[in-house]
């Protein structure tokens, strides 16, 4: 099978409680095709960035088995620029400074060689672009999942709702979900989000774990209790990276797949926390993951039963 991935490559500067960056690379197209290559070995990536962007990452990129030919390089333009401090519940951030650089007028191409990729994942971008993305892509995918944020819902409503009448699974945390659909109800919400048009909708609860729904049924999985948490930048992007490129590797789309991938984007989060940035992702090896998802197996893992509890 095959995976493109439209979202940010960019420069972060993180500040958490335990100690800060200067700019190193980020942006969610980067979290979400670093996480999906563990899995799927054809994964390629559409993105915009300025002059400035060293050929070291890039280089880098490609050793993880990552196609970057869709990543326009804008000659006299500074890369897309993003800070932000976290406090100490990890749970609140302000944003510090947001520069969109050349991100501000991307116009998405989707090289020849990227046509026919069966799995299509919108990282957070602006519904436009999403949209744009999909109907440059002369067949369309067997699965095309989209990912948002409040900043959207707040600022482009009606276009997000158009973009996400066009895909196959929304993610996004719960909070967006309740303001999406004008629900506290997270069960409400997601029946609200499917007559929207994702067939399926996962729903991120952060240190909660996450919930998927879909043909009627509902899966949750938790989050793995770790030690510590160092930098919870790109988390979720890598979770639906995790997600996705599952996926794309079993290329079975049934809701008990889904369910497994969930599992597989929850792990990749997990590894994501632990370092600033990038950092732990390009440590981790494929014996890692397996021990990890062994531990949330065991984590789950219970036999009750039922004619032994009245």
């Amino acid at each position: 099978m095959s995976l493109t991935i439209v979202g940010t490559v960019a420069f972060d500067a993180i500040e958490t409680p335990f100690g800060k960056t200067d700019k190193i690379i980020g942006g969610a197209g980067t979290y979400v095709a670093l996480a999906a290559s563990f899995f799927e070995k054809n994964t390629n990536l559409i993105s915009v960035v300025g002059d400035d962007f060293p050929e070291d990452y890039l280089k880098m990129l490609n050793k993880q088995g990552i196609n970057t030919d869709g990543i326009q390089i804008k000659k006299g333009e500074k890369t897309f620029f993003w800070s932000g401090k976290y406090y100490d519940n990890m749970n609140k951030r302000d944003t510090l400074v947001t520069e969109l650089n050349s991100l501000a007028d991307f116009d998405p191409v989707v090289p020849d060689a990227y046509q026919g990729s069966e799995y299509l994942m919108l990282g957070n971008l602006t519904p436009t672009i999403q949209r744009l993305v999909i109907e440059r892509i002369h067949k369309r995918p067997k699965l095309i999942m989209l990912d948002t944020m409040n900043f959207w819902l707040d600022k482009t409503l009606e276009e997000l709702k158009r973009t996400i009448s066009m895909v196959d699974v929304l993610c996004i945390n719960d909070e967006e979900a309740q303001q999406l659909a004008n629900e506290h109800s997270l069960v409400k919400a997601a029946k609200k989000i499917n007559a929207m048009g994702p067939k399926y909708v996962i729903i991120k609860k952060g240190a909660h774990g996450a919930l998927l729904f879909g043909n009627g049924k509902i899966f949750c999985a938790p989050a793995l209790p770790l030690e510590s948490v160092f930098d919870p930048t790109g988390a979720g992007d890598c979770f639906a990276g995790g997600f996705i490129g599952y996926l794309s590797k079993t290329d079975d789309i049934s809701f008990e797949n889904m369910k497994n991938a969930v599992i597989i984007g929850s792990v990749m989060a997990s590894f994501n926390i632990e370092k600033f940035g990038t950092e732990r992702l390009l440590e981790i090896k494929p014996d890692d993951i397996s021990e990890r998802i062994q531990q949330f197996i065991d984590l789950v893992r219970f036999d009750i039963k039922k004619e032994n509890i009245f």
